[in-house]
């Protein structure tokens, strides 16, 4: 009976350990779908305010210089918007690749887990 009570606990522990890890990679994946839906939200909002104002600056230079330098006016505006929009491009390729890994805190557990059970671990508790 004691193996039988033993085994048992021990597969109470490992099921807990297991809820308690599925809880945690829950946690972080419903915390990175809204972080990812306010980073979208955000970023049409801007795009959208931007490319009213990107048109409207364009329209002016381009009345302003109708009479004299149309053509020159017109590719003008057409360079900054493809610098602008190279810019930004990669500000937001940095911008995803300096977040934090995905389930990192998940990962950080289990990998103790591991090591606690392997008995690396057992000395880091006590």
């Amino acid at each position: 009976m004691a193996v039988t009570e033993t085994l048992g606990r021990i597969g109470g522990t490992l099921l807990a350990m297991v809820r308690t890890r599925l809880a945690l990679a829950a946690v972080e994946a419903q915390e990175e779908v809204q972080r990812v839906l306010g980073f979208a939200a955000w970023t049409l909002f801007a795009a959208f305010l931007g490319a009213g104002a990107f048109m409207l600056v364009a329209l002016f230079v381009i009345v302003l210089f109708w009479d004299t330098h149309r053509l020159l006016a017109i590719g003008g505006m057409a360079g900054l918007f493809a610098l602008a929009a190279v810019l930004i491009l990669a500000r937001v390729r940095a911008a995803f690749a300096a977040r934090p890994p995905m389930m990192a805190a998940t990962l950080a557990e289990l990998n103790k887990d591991i090591a606690f059970i392997k008995g690396t671990g057992a000395a880091h508790e006590q």
